[in-house]
C-alpha cells in the first residue's frame, strides 16, 4: 500500500507541488496501478515468447523530398551564438 510519505516523496522526486487532496488522488491512483501489476504478475507467461513491442511498429515518416533551402540570414536568425556565417558551438572533441 502507498503511504502518503511514498508520495510526497515521489512527488519531491518529480519536483511536483502537490495539493492535499491531489496527494490523496495520487495515492488512491498509484495504489491501483500496483494493484493493477500484481495482478498481471498472477499470469502465466511461461509458454509467451518475449518482444519488444506488444504491437507491429510501422514507419510512419514521409520519403525525404527536396526542396528550396532557407536564405542564410534567415537560418542564422535566432542562432544564440554564431561566427560570420556559421552557428558556433561549443568545443566537444578535445585536443
Amino acid at each position: 500500500m502507498i503511504t502518503a510519505q511514498d508520495v510526497e516523496h515521489v512527488a519531491r522526486l518529480a519536483r511536483l507541488q502537490l495539493t492535499s487532496e491531489e496527494k490523496a488522488r495520487m495515492r488512491e491512483q498509484l495504489d491501483a496501478i500496483l494493484a493493477y501489476i500484481d495482478k498481471l504478475r498472477e499470469l502465466d507467461t511461461e509458454s509467451v515468447e518475449p518482444t519488444s513491442h506488444a504491437v507491429p511498429l510501422v514507419n510512419v515518416m514521409r520519403d525525404d523530398q527536396e526542396g528550396p533551402c532557407l536564405p542564410q540570414e534567415t537560418m542564422l536568425a535566432n542562432a544564440p551564438d554564431r561566427a560570420g556565417e556559421f552557428f558556433r558551438v561549443p568545443r566537444i572533441i578535445e585536443d
